[in-house]
């Protein structure tokens, strides 16, 4: 005879099994505490300037996984959350550094055994010959089980317009192992937007498995000014009374051009500057220097850069800005 619902939920109450220690005291914040996880996200915030956004998509996966350890402790039954993610954003955009922090939550947290951080791209998991890449692929698996397999611009892993490319071989391998073992490995891909969007239209298998998709906004000019100022902290070094304003000009003229790869820029950009400050002291040694000298940095050692002649840092200057 079919039950009516009505029926199931009082043959469910008669049972005891739908009310049973449902008033059972759950502490959260005690299992937040001992997992120490605000410890890695107060990390989180101290290594990254702004990403308001990433973070709180962060701090929301950290509240998920403590709620549904709460349930497991109470009995509850539940299906193990997919947490195999989708990075995307410009180079320079924190991503391995979120990607290592997502790591230690999830280990803390006791979804993964180790917590360690696998970095991998196509050349790691791609052969050039038959036979070559299941090997290849099953390897830099085993190495990431218990913790992170970060694949750096992923959408390389598959290219069409060869046919005799082994990409689609080592994301068919990818698939399964994210799928038999997601309650000991996470699988994050990474790269830019659009081309991580071609990448998983043309995988309909590998979109499905991945649920939590996190944009990495670039940063702005004021924001990589702040980022700035912690490298050259972090270094003990400072900015003079007028090279933080120069310092500030050079990003908006370098954020501009090509190839800009957001932090990534900024600290070759202060590396650049060092290498400036260095070589005007030693020009100079013979008037005598102090520990204020060896700190600063000036605003001639940031308008040197060929930034400010119309040329891109770092390239060969015959090249066409293009």
């Amino acid at each position: 005879m079919t039950s009516s619902p009505d029926s199931i939920g009082t043959e469910a109450e008669a049972d005891g099994s739908a009310t049973e220690n449902l008033d059972a005291p759950v502490n959260l914040q005690a299992a937040y505490e001992a997992a120490n996880v605000q410890e890695v996200l107060d990390q989180l915030d101290r290594e990254l300037i702004g990403l308001r956004p990433v973070k709180t998509r962060i701090r929301e996966i950290a509240a998920l996984l403590v709620v549904e350890r709460a349930r497991k402790q109470v009995g509850l039954t539940t299906a193990a959350p997919s947490l195999h993610m989708s990075f995307t954003g410009r180079p320079g955009t924190g991503k391995t550094t979120v990607a290592e922090r997502m790591s230690e939550i999830l280990h803390r947290l006791g979804y993964v055994r180790k917590g360690h951080l696998v970095t991998a791209t196509r050349d790691d998991l791609v052969g050039q010959y038959i036979g070559h890449t299941a090997p290849k692929t099953r390897e830099m698996l085993k190495k990431a089980m218990g913790g992170v397999l970060f694949i750096d611009e992923a959408y390389y892993l598959y290219r069409p317009e060869n046919e005799r490319d082994y990409g689609a071989e080592a994301i068919e391998i990818l698939l399964q192992v994210m799928e038999n073992n997601r309650d000991d490995l996470v699988v994050i891909f990474a790269g830019y937007k659009d081309k991580m969007d071609i990448f998983y239209q043309s995988n309909p298998g590998l979109s499905s498995r991945v649920a939590n998709h996190i944009d990495f906004p670039d940063y702005t000019a004021v924001e990589l000014l702040a980022i700035a100022q912690l490298i050259l902290a972090a270094e003990s070094y400072r900015f003079g009374d007028e090279a933080k304003a120069a310092f500030y000009n050079y990003i908006q003229r370098r954020m501009q051009l090509p190839f800009f790869a957001n932090a990534r820029s900024i600290r070759n950009a202060i590396d650049r500057a060092r290498m400036r400050q260095a070589n005007r002291l030693f020009n100079h040694m013979g008037r005598g220097l102090t520990k204020l000298d060896l700190i600063t940095i000036q605003a001639e050692d940031i308008t040197a850069s060929r930034v400010f002649h119309g040329e891109v840092e770092g390239l060969d200057p015959s090249l066409p800005l293009t």
